[in-house]
């Protein structure tokens, strides 16, 4: 790679300064470095909730971050607009010569930086990505003919043959060469969350690379019986990081070696859940299609029968079955939903109130504070049928079976229930 006199950092799902690639290769072909958020209005102008959990942990975990430069000598470029717009006109007024940002492979991000690069090319801007939110990509585990896998368990395997220790090797990033506060005093910066329209909201977990690092060291401690307690909502056995992933607070190489690193049957389960999550990825980039219609195209056809007045009901958690409505108020209060929880509810939209698993779907997408968007499609696909490798179509949750087995004694039901409070969880 050439070198660089200046060149300015976009980050996006990305919010960290360690084990950050596009970073680090900014910094290790360039004499100065920037570092640039936009608020993004295409997105933010969709968002009906000006309270919104994710658009607060976004400016929290930023927040930390310009702190962080600020003590280095320098500051985040914090900025509000069209990115499409701000980045080709900060990068001309910088004078940088290349712009890094890391790979995101929905179908609106990759027009998005396909716009940019031209318009960072026209001025003789150079725009480079590079691949950081997964250890594998699209295309980088195949079949042997050179085709996607469809079916989870194959690509797994193809996943661990293909992986090797410098798949998590980090890449460092030295702090020595950020361009100095005094010549990014004349841009525009985003002081305070009402200066995008939102106000502040009471986050249900820590924000930033503080928050990341106290849910990663409690997680350590009980990644052992993660195998055991993983689908109990009371015993609060999952890693709780999925949020941190999500905006890239933590990388994935941390967690994956992590997650090697303990051999242990619970570490190995949550690996698996790692994979899981690549593989949507893959889904995504390589059928992106599944993000309006069923993977399998003869299920886009289905007539859904569900009237809008059981949706409702089970949006606001109001159905009469207490599993399914206290996981819906859980959602509803913080943005967090057990996995197990996630299953449930979804089987129950589709498969009892015969409702289309894509309103479900957008519910998720407005509400999850953790939202991704080939997770959350992976995952109502898996329990509407409709996707790949999903559950088969007479697979029913039901809901009684589910709460006997996953909450025995009725403690994550009443916490969100209070009214089942002196009710017995048994006859």
């Amino acid at each position: 790679m050439k070198r660089y006199k200046r060149s300015l950092c976009w980050i996006r799902r990305d919010l960290r300064m360690n084990d950050h690639h596009s970073l680090s290769q900014a910094i290790d072909h360039s004499e100065e470095v920037a570092i640039v958020f936009v608020f993004d209005t295409t997105i933010l102008g969709k968002l009906a909730d000006k309270s919104d959990l994710r658009v607060n942990f976004i400016f929290e975990t930023l927040i930390q971050l310009d702190k962080e430069l600020r003590n280095k000598g320098s500051r985040l470029i914090l900025l509000y607009g069209d990115p499409k717009e701000w980045i080709p006109r900060v990068a001309e007024e910088l004078g940088v010569e290349a712009v890094f940002a890391n790979e995101d492979y929905e179908t609106l991000a990759i027009k998005r930086d396909q716009a940019v690069s031209a318009a960072l090319n026209k001025k003789g801007i150079s725009f480079l990505s590079m691949k950081d939110q997964v250890i594998f990509s699209g295309k980088d585990v195949l079949k042997n003919d050179g085709s996607p896998y469809r079916v989870f368990t194959p690509y797994k395997k193809a996943w661990l043959k293909n992986f090797h220790r410098d798949c998590v090797k980090p890449y460092p990033v030295k702090f020595t060469k950020f361009i100095p506060l005094f010549e990014l005093n004349e841009l525009p910066i985003v002081r305070d969350i009402s200066d995008i329209g939102f106000i502040p909201a009471k986050l249900p977990l820590p924000a930033g690379r503080d928050g990341a690092d106290v849910m990663l060291s409690s997680f350590l401690k009980k990644i052992d019986r993660y195998h055991q307690t993983r689908d109990f909502p009371c015993q609060q056995g999952t890693s709780l990081l999925s949020v941190y992933l999500r905006f890239g607070v933590v990388s994935i190489r941390q967690v994956v070696k992590m997650a090697l690193e303990k051999r242990s049957s619970g570490s190995q389960m949550w690996l698996s859940e790692l994979i899981w999550r690549e593989f949507y990825q893959m889904i995504l980039s390589e059928f992106s299609y599944v993000e309006t219609s069923a993977f399998l195209h003869d299920y886009s056809k289905i007539q859904w029968p569900g009237k809008k007045s059981h949706f409702h009901a089970w949006c606001e958690g109001r159905t009469g079955f207490p599993i399914v409505d206290a996981a819906m108020r859980n959602l509803n209060a913080n943005g967090m939903m057990p996995n197990r929880c996630r299953m449930i509810v979804a089987s129950f939209l589709v498969k009892d109130l015969l409702i289309n698993w894509q309103w479900g779907e957008r519910y998720f997408a407005e509400r999850l504070l953790d939202f991704d968007l080939s997770a959350n499609n992976g995952g109502w696909q898996w329990a509407a049928s409709t996707g790949c490798d999903a559950q088969p179509y007479f697979r029913v949750f039901n809901p009684w079976l589910q709460s006997q087995k996953f909450d025995p004694e009725g403690h994550y039901i009443k916490s969100w229930i209070p009214e089942l409070d002196g009710v017995p969880t048994k006859q």
